[in-house]
């Protein structure tokens, strides 16, 4: 072996080697199947920038392109009873959740934030499909029941971002309660008169839109959202006859008189700043910098950490 072996030849071959590319650097697009690179795609709301498909948003990420200047103040949520039914199906209950926990870097399956759009005060929920494909448990029937009680202390209302795979199994009958109870939530708030606003964002299903998610004042969805209780392979399957062309689509729903907007994700701040602020009886929209809403008792500091949890009957 000689200097031109061990030195010269990996010197060249290191400046003309390849670099190694993350593989988190580059989004493929579900719909058109365009690679998207990760800023381009952030900075667009992960909305594709070729055909405007409306991809997956994680809740911290919406709420701080929602929220002015991004910042928001993170409400407290009950910690429901641990595994209640002791589940077990290929994995045990709380196995999965460790799981999802670590890889959405959320407690739940619902973050519950105020703050200020566009400097109207509100109260918002966001459904994390990422979750456990978002299911409804009983942390997410404290998290709306802590969201109503919150608006309403505060006399603002209350927007809720639905995504969701149906009831959590793992919880049963338990999972199931938490639609007479959000039920319950939704109608204090109407009671207090204050304005209670859904968007139903992709997918949102099964027991979420047989309760909260269709009680709304206003219904606003994104555009192409999958919004049903049963999908639609199941009822095609069930009556035997083909559906028509985008079946329980957000258009399709809208043409039939069971939404109220379709509105793209890059609008959806100015949207609801005007609607809310037309039913609390306000003035315009007011743009421009604004400063950071004051922390208020019952709240906590949003962190990229899960919350801990306090022990509380779900």
């Amino acid at each position: 072996m000689n200097w031109i072996s061990n030195y010269v030849r990996p010197k060249i071959n290191s400046l003309f080697s390849r670099r190694e590319v993350p593989e988190n650097l580059w989004s493929k697009c579900d719909e058109c199947g365009t690679m998207l690179f990760h800023r381009e795609l952030r900075d667009n709301l992960n909305v594709c920038t070729n055909c405007g498909h409306h991809m997956h948003i994680p809740p911290r990420e919406r709420l701080e392109a929602l929220f002015d200047g991004g910042v928001f103040t993170q409400i407290k949520v009950p910690a429901p009873i641990e595994d209640p039914l002791k589940f077990r199906d290929q994995k045990r209950y709380p196995d999965r959740l460790k799981a999802a926990q670590k890889a959405s870097q959320e407690a739940e399956a619902m973050l519950v934030a105020e703050g200020e759009i566009l400097r109207t005060p509100v109260v918002v929920a966001v459904q994390d499909f990422g979750f456990m494909a978002g299911s409804m448990g009983m942390y997410v029937g404290n998290a709306i029941i802590a969201a109503a009680e919150r608006a309403i202390k505060l006399r603002r209302p209350l927007v809720l971002f639905s995504a969701a795979g149906g009831a959590r199994m793992q919880e049963g009958i338990l999972s199931l309660m938490q639609m007479p109870r959000t039920t319950v939530a939704v109608e204090m708030l109407k009671e207090a008169g204050l304005p209670y606003i859904v968007v139903l964002t992709h997918p949102t299903t099964g027991g979420v839109t047989a309760s909260y998610a269709m009680l709304g004042d206003v219904h606003i969805a994104e555009p192409n959202a999958l919004i049903c209780f049963a999908g639609p392979r199941v009822i095609e399957q069930t009556i035997r006859e083909t559906l028509p062309e985008g079946f329980q689509r957000a258009e399709y729903l809208l043409d039939h008189g069971m939404l109220d907007r379709v509105t793209a994700r890059g609008d959806l701040r100015d949207e609801l700043a005007t609607i809310l602020r037309m039913l609390m009886g306000e003035g315009p929209v007011v743009h421009g910098d604004l400063p950071a809403p004051a922390a208020d008792e019952g709240a906590e500091p949003a962190t990229a950490e899960p919350a801990p949890a306090t022990a509380d009957r779900g």
